[in-house]
């Protein structure tokens, strides 16, 4: 975890732009914040994420970039795109399908999210390890 902050102003389009074309995980993070009672993060999907859940923290999604399909828990999959806000509790199994790159989001985890808080419901699809990576991208 980083050291407390009592404030912070980040420029979103700025750090979207520094994310890498390309990416040996599903996704890059950077952590805007990170304390025990939230994290905030903004990360880059590279490709289509198989269904998965946190055991930890609830989260709140807002599309920043690129369009999407997503499920959360047993709804069917619909688009996404900037400006639309998502919610779901821990332990919501969802995922996703990229339709346009570069597809962003900003993350809202309470409380924190643990880098390695990731489950896949078929354990064959993914680890933490070939799940996410974080950067400081600001």
């Amino acid at each position: 975890m980083t050291e407390p902050r009592p404030f912070g102003a980040f420029d979103l389009d700025a750090i979207v732009k520094r994310f890498p074309p390309t990416s040996d995980t599903m996704l890059i993070d950077t952590r805007l914040t990170d304390e025990q009672e939230a994290s905030c993060r903004v990360f880059r999907i590279y490709t289509d994420v198989p269904g998965h859940y946190h055991a930890t923290c609830d989260e709140y999604l807002l599309v920043i970039a690129g369009r999407g399909t997503i499920f959360i828990g047993d709804s069917k999959p619909f688009e996404v795109a900037p400006g639309q806000l998502l919610f779901f509790k821990k332990g919501t199994v969802h995922g996703l399908t990229v339709i346009e790159h570069p597809f962003v989001f900003l993350s809202v985890d309470t409380p924190r999210r643990h880098p390695r808080d990731i489950t896949f419901v078929n354990p064959a699809d993914g680890t933490p390890d070939t799940f996410i990576q974080t950067k400081n991208l600001y």
